[in-house]
């Protein structure tokens, strides 16, 4: 009785230490032909801190996080090896700012259609949580709310 008491609460105590990610709103962005990059927008909450650590999709050679920023007034985009989701609070991953970079697309993404994506995070004890996801592709006229641009 011992032993199974002591397994559950191990049990238990690993599971509590895995951080769980929540992903709201996810889309991609449809590509027009011979595009040959797209990104993947969303907003990302964890429990705890974790950090993404691996993002990948059978529709593109690559996949990295990139960030954008202002250097000597000209906007520069760069892969990021990993970011750090903080505990309880939301990262917007948007255009023209942090986003998710799928390059070498072996074929055009098109509206309506879903978008395989696998994020994988890693929480403060090191052991990986990995989310498949189905993102939906919005066309280029499409805002981050769903509403169309002009």
């Amino acid at each position: 009785m011992k032993k199974l008491m002591l397994g559950v609460l191990i049990a238990c105590f690993s599971l509590a230490s895995i951080a769980e990610v929540a992903v709201k709103d996810p889309w991609v962005r449809a590509t027009v032909p011979h595009q040959q990059a797209t990104g993947a927008f969303m907003q990302l909450t964890a429990d705890q801190e974790a950090r993404l650590v691996k993002a990948e999709s059978p529709l593109a050679e690559a996949v990295e996080v990139h960030e954008m920023k202002m250097e000597h007034n000209v906007m520069k985009m760069r892969a990021l090896p990993e970011f750090v989701l903080p505990a309880q609070k939301t990262v917007t991953l948007q255009p023209g700012g942090l986003h998710i970079m799928l390059t070498g697309l072996r074929r055009p993404v098109t509206a309506g259609e879903l978008v395989p994506l696998t994020l994988v995070f890693e929480g403060r004890n090191r052991r990986h949580e990995t989310l498949e996801l189905k993102v939906p592709a919005r066309s280029l006229t499409s805002s981050a709310s769903g509403r169309h641009g002009n």
